[in-house]
């Protein structure tokens, strides 16, 4: 019988290579434009194609670890991904580098739900599990805040494309350790449903024609294909929707979990936080290295203080969730956000680092560390026990749906006023949303203590 703490070491750092992929790019940014003949407007696809391919995939790895067993699909998923890294490390074109970033998320989405069933499998005990649950969780932060930093140390001294390949030996390891620790676990012979695969393909075409609709209206001479692809955007969620409710017989999303107040509450709030706090490492290093001039890793450690502040917050949100509630933390947590994105509107062409970047960016990581907790135990506390994992997944989809959306958004405000200017617009849309989220969560989130 596996140790628990092996299966538990395997499931975390699975889970640490799919959260550093998607910060460990940021600061890389400027040097993969230059080397790739990427504009202004579309660098942030280099981020985006991975957390809409992972949004739009995540809750059918999920369906699939249960048809097949979690043993096969973290082979597989990891495999996908390990190899995609490659992939991305040797591109040659920009075309190329989204393609594999694509084939990089759906990778990540079949791997991340069955880290999640490791720890399950792990711990029997309640009392354990909440520990491990906990140490999963903090791994995932840090692996969030270590990506900035890592990124920005590799691309100064090995080059942009080690960001990528850095994981290529990480992951052939974790797989080569998965494939003698994960038992065979046959599914169940009880009849499966079958997997929504073109509910899918339906979800994530639409989020990618909704972006890069954004994105084109920051182009030269976009706006005419901006409206074809947003116009798709709107026939494809919407086919998806009618998918859903009519025809699917396994829907990815049954409407049904929207009769829940506080469901569609949470998601709301997270929606509107993730825009602005989730797409901020971008907009942030491409302001510290295009406006001030930062080295990709000096940009890297100036996101130092918001991963420290993040792990600060997270460390005191459970027992304000538990005391208060769930509606006031998120608030206590939000408005932090709000002041320290609101204080980032002056940036300049010479702003100091310290205290006129440093402080709201602490304020930022307080806040989201705080309000992160709240906001997922309204989105998931509140359902019955079958459709727990269905309103996780949901709200996983909504923080990666928010943050390309938030990327594509703030990239395109930023280029189309230019300078410093753009950026401090930038950061006034991110503090408008998380003003809006903070009465979002005052008026709409229950009170409930979890």
């Amino acid at each position: 019988m596996t140790r628990p703490w092996l299966l538990m070491l395997l499931s975390c750092s699975a889970q640490f290579l799919v959260v550093l992929d998607a910060t460990i790019v940021s600061v890389a940014l400027p040097p993969i434009s230059g080397a790739l003949g990427f504009s202004d407007a579309s660098i942030g696809w280099v981020v985006n194609a991975y957390t809409l391919a992972f949004a739009g995939f995540l809750l059918l790895g999920g369906r699939l670890a249960d048809l097949i067993g979690t043993r096969a699909v973290f082979l597989a998923g990891l495999g996908v991904f390990t190899a995609a890294s490659l992939w991305c490390g040797l591109a040659t074109g920009a075309a190329q580098l989204v393609i594999a970033r694509a084939v990089q998320g759906v990778g990540g989405a079949l791997l991340m739900p069955t880290t999640l069933t490791i720890v399950h499998l792990a711990y029997a005990g309640a009392a354990e599990r909440a520990k491990a649950l906990g140490l999963w969780s903090m791994i995932g932060a840090v692996g969030a805040a270590a990506g900035t930093v890592f990124g920005g140390v590799l691309t100064d001294s090995l080059g942009w494309r080690w960001v990528f390949l850095i994981k290529v030996p990480i992951g052939l390891v974790v797989l080569a350790v998965a494939w003698r620790v994960l038992a065979h676990r046959p599914p169940s012979e009880s009849p499966r449903e079958p997997l929504d695969v073109a509910g899918a393909l339906l979800v994530t075409c639409g989020l990618a024609a909704l972006v890069y609709g954004v994105v084109a209206f920051g182009e030269p001479s976009g706006t005419g294909r901006a409206v074809a692809f947003l116009t798709a955007a709107v026939l494809l969620l919407a086919l998806f929707v009618a998918w859903q409710h009519r025809w699917a017989r396994s829907p990815l999303m049954p409407l049904r979990i929207f009769r829940q107040r506080a469901v569609n509450s949470a998601n709301a709030v997270m929606f509107c936080l993730g825009i602005g706090y989730l797409a901020s490492p971008v907009v942030l290093s491409l302001y510290l290295q295009n406006v001030l001039d930062y080295s990709p890793s000096r940009a890297g450690l100036g996101f130092l203080p918001t991963a420290l502040a993040v792990m600060a917050g997270a460390q005191v949100t459970g027992w304000l969730t538990t005391r208060w509630g769930t509606r006031p933390t998120a608030c206590l947590g939000l408005t932090l956000v709000a002041a320290g994105f609101l204080l980032l509107v002056r940036l300049g062409q010479d702003t100091a680092f310290l205290p006129d970047i440093v402080v709201p960016l602490v304020l930022v990581g307080v806040g989201a560390g705080v309000a992160f907790t709240p906001i997922t135990v309204a989105a998931t506390s509140s359902v019955p026990p079958a459709m727990t994992g269905l309103a996780s997944g949901l709200l996983n989809t909504t923080r990666q749906v928010s943050t390309a959306l938030g990327i594509a958004v703030l990239t395109a405000v930023a280029h189309a006023r230019g300078g410093a200017q753009g950026y401090g617009t930038a950061f006034l849309i991110a503090g408008s949303l998380a003003v809006l989220a903070t009465v979002g969560a005052a008026t709409l989130m229950p009170r409930g203590r979890g």
